[in-house]
């Protein structure tokens, strides 16, 4: 697709495409020793330029490469064409020409092309470009918005639209579609330059019902993404991948829940330091992963503000046999923690669990290398990395003794039968039980013990428990672990609901 002899008014600046290689225009005028009109034109491949913007000692325009631009003439270069133009071209032609599908390729009734005839053709059309719920014009050199008023008439239930390596130029053009789809959720703008606005949350609108937005190869920093964010009012994901973020300098919260990730890694400082990454992030969800080790635990106690987290992961209660115990284990591994999975970490449990940490691992520690003396005091560099609290611990409330190390009963429940209260909260007149069990019971048991008290078919029934050291309600979901897994003692109470 090509261009007339003149050139558009705003060229520089605009976003063009040349023999397949795309780039943004920064000079427009005449050359000595070359007649007639030139783009001066900064390439996204530097190795498809020549120079840098100079010419025979003469700086036309600045390139951030040196052998980034070149110049080429106005009629060679495309400017691009606007949104419905490509849409019809990708998804129905005028005539007899046929629908096509997202890659260009006519759709059949049997082996012969749906083709649009006669007088019912815009009717039949119209309905087509109605059933588009999903549309991709990547690459389509789209740059602009001729009609815009029709697009809500043409194409007005577009839920996914794919618009990513096209010759935008400003997130303003872009709301300009945007704003007249009202369904749209899902939007890909990626491989697009996209300049700022001075106010984006002016556009919010244009991205009212937008959830999920892809926005890579774009060169954004994160001071940038967090400037558009104002746009995105009810944005759930966000594809941020090969752009120029470094440090997320202003992050305060993160959620990574339900992600797939396995561990945690800050390989810029020692297991003892802080991380330059992440420096403001307050809060951090990485709830319902697959992380099983605690050694990215001790990797979160490298950020320098971590202050929140949320991290009830069943693959690492599994390691640890109850929840109790890996929520004494993560409060005694960091520090500057006051709030766990909403519960917050009251002075009195931090101690706790930081002694009992200190205690159950004191053998390991003298056997490393460690010492009550602290001139012989000289762990190895392993302990030191599968604990590097421990030190901080012993200088806070001094060496474990000999007798405390021989006490290992961290959180250990002796078979033994437990004083627990049930209650069933959703029916006042239910009058409290008290039942004593056995901690090896198992949730299945407990659930047919409740039927034959409720008359409920245990099914039906949600159990959860609170304990009577923390304002805390735990669900008891796996119908085949034993009270024990869940760490419940005499003077618990077992809530029950149908």
């Amino acid at each position: 697709m090509t261009q007339s002899d003149s050139v558009p008014c705003d060229a520089v600046g605009r976003r063009i495409i040349y023999r397949d290689e795309y780039g943004t225009v920064c000079f427009v005028g005449t050359v000595p020793s070359a007649a007639g009109i030139w783009l001066g034109v900064e390439w996204d491949n530097p190795e498809r330029g020549k120079h840098n913007g100079t010419h025979e000692g003469v700086q036309y325009f600045q390139c951030s490469h040196p052998t980034g631009g070149s110049f080429v003439r106005p009629q060679k270069a495309s400017f691009g064409i606007d949104f419905l133009s490509a849409l019809k071209d990708r998804y129905g032609h005028e005539g007899n020409q046929g629908i096509q599908d997202s890659q260009g390729n006519p759709l059949c009734w049997g082996k012969r092309p749906i083709e649009l005839m006669g007088d019912r053709d815009t009717e039949v059309k119209q309905r087509w470009f109605d059933a588009l719920l999903i549309v991709s014009i990547r690459e389509c050199q789209v740059s602009s918005v001729d009609e815009e008023d029709e697009i809500s008439n043409i194409c007005p239930n577009i839920i996914e639209l794919d618009l990513s390596k096209n010759l935008f130029v400003s997130w303003d053009k872009v709301a300009q579609i945007t704003l007249h789809l009202r369904k749209l959720e899902h939007l890909d703008l990626s491989q697009n330059k996209l300049a700022i606005v001075s106010n984006p949350v002016s556009l919010s609108d244009a991205f009212a019902n937008l959830k999920s937005l892809a926005i890579q190869y774009n060169g954004l920093t994160w001071a940038q993404v967090l400037e558009c964010a104002p746009m995105w009012p009810v944005l759930e994901r966000a594809h941020l991948s090969s752009n120029a973020i470094s440090v997320l300098e202003r992050l305060e919260q993160l959620i990574l829940s339900n992600t797939g990730l396995t561990s945690l890694h800050f390989e810029d400082v020692q297991p003892d330091g802080k991380t330059a990454m992440f420096p403001n992030l307050k809060f951090l969800a990485i709830d319902k992963n697959r992380i099983s080790e605690f050694s990215s635990v001790n990797e979160l106690n490298k950020l320098q503000s971590l202050e929140q987290l949320k991290f009830c992961d069943y693959a690492m209660v599994e390691s640890e046999k109850n929840a109790k115990t890996v929520r004494q284990l993560i409060i005694a591994k960091l520090g500057h923690l006051n709030i766990l999975n909403r519960t917050e970490i009251l002075p009195e449990e931090r101690r706790g669990a930081e002694l009992d940490y200190r205690k159950r691992f004191g053998k390991e520690w003298l056997k490393a290398g460690g010492h009550q003396d602290p001139k012989r005091n000289r762990p190895d560099e392993e302990f030191c990395a599968e604990h590097p609290r421990y030190q901080v611990l012993i200088d806070k409330y001094g060496a474990p003794e000999d007798s405390e190390m021989e006490q290992q009963k961290f959180f250990a429940l002796k078979d033994q039968l437990l004083a627990l209260i049930i209650r069933c909260p959703d029916n006042p007149d239910q009058k409290l039980l008290e039942k004593k069990l056995p901690d090896s019971m198992t949730i299945q048991k407990v659930r047919g013990l409740l039927y034959r008290l409720f008359k409920v078919p245990g099914a039906e029934l949600k159990l959860t428990y609170i304990s009577s050291k923390m304002d805390m309600e735990i669900d008891m979901d796996n119908d085949l672990k034993p009270l024990s897994y869940y760490s419940i003692e005499s003077g618990d109470c077992i809530l029950v609901r149908w």
